[in-house]
């Protein structure tokens, strides 16, 4: 096992001897990571069918809870490795989000089902900004972008495949457990990965880390509670005031919170996010660019899933399936991305990425429009796959690109920072437009009408992503300084 310090260059650093394997585990935690915030938007019709609950609320729970959870404790999770160690609290996570899968597979009720979920993603918090840290101290400026590259296919592939594996796990019905094996296939993943992790990953702390910011902690955590919570409640309350005051509230928080890490910066003390994180241009233009991403994205899968098996009456396996085509665009995306157009193109690659998908949802929805609900999985094929082709063009540089700025010692807050606003992303994706397709039923808009509403949507959100990405580095590579 080898310890590593972290000197204040970079360049500085020995690479780890097992920094390979050490990818391994903690791409598998990405695995695991993806995986739990999909594949319960298959299952989640069968699941509400056994357990019970609103329609509504316990299909985007079972989703937003999970994300939401995640997103409002991923800072505090990048902060907690630089003070604990890296290692030490990606294990911690690992084996409570193992632990919390078991949980969530002996749930005799929706109450506890959602516990298990939001635990599950506290876990995760606890666990993935570890691995973005890990591979800045663990490999070389000539490795870096490799180390990086690798999240794309992975979180793409994890992605679609997510569905696909949920419907072939509830279908299965495997030892006579139903959807509950959608969870119960994590513990022999977490297992591993707790014990690979022993074996190769290493120590990092950094030495100038003090402790932890708790007004922080409880400030961006409130923060996104107000904003995630009256967005799912909303539609099933028949939006009262309180809802509207709740996401007001939230904003009001945000603001208080970056007052208070700016004053915290400025006395000396560590900062929760570090403010000057905020004065780089790739940096924060990633952010809200990831945020626009990941939330037409995660949404629009959520919306897909309720689409082909509530109004087209797919079985889970089925709806799984159709979404194949995009699995296979991503991977077609990816081998695109890394034939060498990334290192030609830069940030070009993403904006063609965003234009490619914008096109293919278009594709998607004007198909949807031609055949309504006598739609088949092959009709909807076209579409889908060239949607994921722009996907893979634009996750494969993503992580490189908005990480390549960052300096050595706000690797941590930068690694958390990010990840948070892209689960952040999906928690809204999945409020904002599960909540815009419950309403458009409601207001007696066929299934098909409503599927391309959210598509349009989508296709916004990819324009959003699309002009924001002009903020980001023409190149930015780790073997040079972001400009």
């Amino acid at each position: 096992m080898t310890a590593i310090s972290a000197p204040a260059p970079l360049a500085g650093l020995q690479p780890h001897r097992w920094r390979w394997p050490a990818l391994g585990v903690i791409l598998a935690a990405e695995v695991m990571d993806m995986l739990d915030a999909l594949i319960t938007t298959i299952a989640a019709p069968t699941i509400r069918q056994d357990l019970g609950g609103g329609e509504e609320s316990l299909v985007q729970w079972l989703g937003a809870g999970y994300t939401l959870a995640m997103a409002v404790g991923l800072i505090t999770g990048g902060r907690l490795g630089d003070l604990l160690g890296r290692k030490r609290m990606f294990l911690i996570g690992a084996a409570g989000f193992t632990l919390m899968s078991l949980l969530c597979g002996l749930s005799a009720g929706p109450e506890l089902l959602i516990a298990g979920r939001a635990l599950q993603g506290l876990f995760g918090a606890v666990m993935l900004p570890q691995g973005l840290g890990m591979i800045k101290e663990m490999f070389p400026p000539e490795e870096m972008g490799k180390a990086f590259g690798a999240f794309g296919p992975v979180m793409t592939i994890s992605s679609v495949g997510g569905p696909i594996l949920g419907g072939w796990l509830v279908d299965a019905d495997l030892f006579g457990a139903g959807w509950r094996m959608i969870f119960l296939i994590n513990l022999p993943l977490g297992l591993a990965a707790v014990l690979a992790g022993i074996k190769f990953l290493p120590e990092i702390r950094l030495s100038d880390s003090t402790r932890l910011d708790l007004v922080g902690v409880l400030l961006v955590s409130a923060a996104g509670f107000l904003l995630i919570y009256p967005l799912i409640q909303g539609p099933e309350l028949d939006w009262p005031a309180w809802t509207f005051a709740s996401i007001a509230a939230s904003l009001v928080t945000f603001a208080v919170f970056a007052a208070h890490e700016s004053r915290r910066a400025r006395s000396g003390k560590d900062p929760l996010v570090t403010p000057s994180l905020f004065r780089k241009r790739a940096f924060t233009g990633g952010l809200v660019a990831g945020l626009a991403f990941f939330s037409g994205l995660i949404g629009f899968s959520l919306v897909l899933t309720l689409f082909t098996q509530v109004g087209l009456h797919y079985s889970p396996l089925k709806a799984g399936l159709t979404a194949l085509p995009q699995a296979l665009g991503a991977v077609a995306g990816f081998g695109v991305a890394m034939s060498g157009l990334q290192e030609k193109l830069g940030r070009g690659l993403l904006q063609i990425g965003a234009v490619v998908m914008a096109a293919g949802a278009a594709v998607f929805g004007v198909t949807v429009h031609l055949t309504g609900l006598d739609v088949s999985p092959w009709q909807l094929a076209p579409g889908l796959a060239i949607a994921g082709v722009g996907m893979g063009m634009i996750m494969a540089p993503f992580f490189d690109i908005v990480l390549a700025g960052v300096d050595h010692h706000e690797s941590g807050s930068a690694s958390g920072t990010l990840t948070a606003v892209q689960q952040l992303g999906a928690a809204l994706g999945t409020a904002v437009l599960g909540t815009l397709f419950f309403h458009l039923l409601k207001a007696r808009w066929s299934f098909g009408s409503a599927m391309q509403a959210t598509v349009w949507v989508e296709v916004g959100l990819l324009g959003l992503t699309l002009a924001l990405s002009f903020l980001l580095p023409l190149r930015a590579r780790p073997d040079q300084p972001a400009h």
